[in-house]
């Protein structure tokens, strides 16, 4: 399968075009792969303390807030560190700085064993978070200076299927993972965390030898191939784009993009930390649990492919960013409105469906109106305000179940978080030139 599809109207086929589509599928075959599996990794990392939790909480002594809390803390730390890390790689180079990132990740991840009550617990999310600060943003900015806009949405949705795929993936593994459970004398839950962190250090050093900081220095490039990527890249710009940190900053669209993002990220990660233990409410076993858990997230992967793919040919982003919001409202409610638990599965799974369809469109907008070092530190500062939803959607949920008994209120939460998103999306639409 082509990673990037055709785009250009029927007027518009003819030997360049052909031959500018063959070069951005050599780029993206250079080094989308590795930024998905390290994305993969980052997002088990991130979240397969949905699945420890299963049995971690008990060891610990965690109760339904602390681990709310202490899940949701992560992005506190990458948030504080987000612009920094991004503003550090814009002046040292993507390479090393994306590298550095995915091996501090890596250790800090594995650490977790280490976790032994919840002040411990809290300071290790933490720090992970802080080890992360950067990645994605980074790669954002790193994928703009390589893909014009009319690829971008869908490049962007292609190496997004792996916040996914990591549930779809990562759920059942760490599940499976539980049952090493007393083997060399360490807990199961904690046998998950180091194989699943450990390999990051490794994926470090690979993709410090596979990227190039610019496409005006990649060896692998020919000579007229790296000037056409640097013309077309610098030549897509069509919209007053902002080029500076003070831009940025009194750029309205900016922070609508922030709260849109922050809309949709408290329901995304309030339902993806806690989705193990509702499923976990009709006793299922911890191996089950990792598998219907699996499910949202593999529909989400085929959607986010054809939605992604659909919008790059049709253009209107921030009407589709708008839709998705509210299809993944309606599935909160659907899930807390019915009594059965098929039903309530098909609503959240329509919710992960649109928010992950939402954010694989989404990221494809900010770079519209930022470039040079504004899109590095755009890029972070949208990231770290939209990434606090990390932490109020685990922490709502958490408080509320605590409060209430059960999820229903959280999930109500959560879909009102959608359709405000939904909401702001409209206002950008209305204020910003559609494409």
């Amino acid at each position: 399968m082509s990673l990037i599809q055709e785009v250009s109207t029927p007027a518009q086929q003819n030997v360049t075009d052909e031959i500018e589509k063959k070069l951005f599928a050599k780029i993206a075959w250079r080094f989308l792969p590795i930024l998905m599996i390290s994305y993969v990794f980052n997002y088990i990392d991130r979240t397969s303390i949905s699945v420890a939790a299963l049995t971690m909480n008990e060891d610990i002594g965690l109760t339904s807030s602390q681990f709310g809390y202490g899940a949701g803390i992560l992005f506190l730390g990458y948030c504080l560190f987000e612009v920094p890390s991004n503003l550090i790689l814009y002046r040292v180079g993507a390479r090393l700085w994306i590298s550095r990132i995915m091996i501090s990740w890596g250790l800090v991840s594995a650490a977790m064993v280490f976790a032994s009550g919840p002040m411990s617990f809290y300071i290790l999310r933490f720090m992970l978070g802080v080890a992360e600060a950067g990645f994605f943003p980074g790669v954002a900015y790193y994928l703009s200076c390589w893909f014009p806009s009319k690829y971008r949405a869908q490049i962007i949705g292609w190496f997004l299927i792996a916040i996914p795929a990591s549930s779809f993936i990562g759920a059942p593994v760490s599940a499976l993972l539980l049952n090493l459970d007393g083997v060399l004398g360490l807990a199961g839950w904690k046998w998950m965390f180091l194989i699943e962190s450990l390999p990051c250090v490794v994926l470090g050093f690979v993709v410090a030898k596979l990227l190039a900081d610019s496409p005006g220095k990649a060896s692998w490039l020919k000579p007229h191939e790296r000037e056409l990527v640097v013309r077309l890249v610098a030549n897509e710009q069509r919209v007053k784009p902002a080029t500076n940190m003070r831009s940025v900053l009194s750029d309205i669209r900016v922070w609508i993009l922030s709260g849109i993002y922050l809309g949709f990220s408290i329901g995304s990660y309030g339902v993806q930390v806690w989705l193990p233990q509702i499923i976990k409410q009709e006793n299922f076993s911890n191996v089950a649990v990792g598998f219907l858990t699996a499910i949202p997230y593999l529909c989400a992967v085929v959607v986010m492919i054809a939605w992604a793919a659909y919008v790059d040919k049709n253009g209107r982003r921030i009407k589709n960013v708008m839709l998705t919001c509210v299809i993944a409202g309606l599935g909160f409610f659907v899930s807390f409105l019915t009594q059965s638990f098929v039903f309530s599965l098909v609503g959240l799974t329509i919710a992960l469906v649109g928010v992950n369809a939402a954010r694989a469109v989404f990221w494809a907008i900010p770079s519209r109106y930022l470039v040079g070092v504004a899109a590095a530190g755009g890029l972070a500062l949208i990231n770290s305000i939209g990434t606090l939803g990390g932490f109020l959607g685990p922490w709502i949920m958490g408080w509320l179940k605590e409060e209430t008994g059960n999820f229903t209120a959280g999930l109500a939460v959560m879909a009102a978080c959608l359709f405000i998103a939904g909401l702001l999306a409209l206002i950008l639409q209305k204020i910003a030139s559609e494409d």
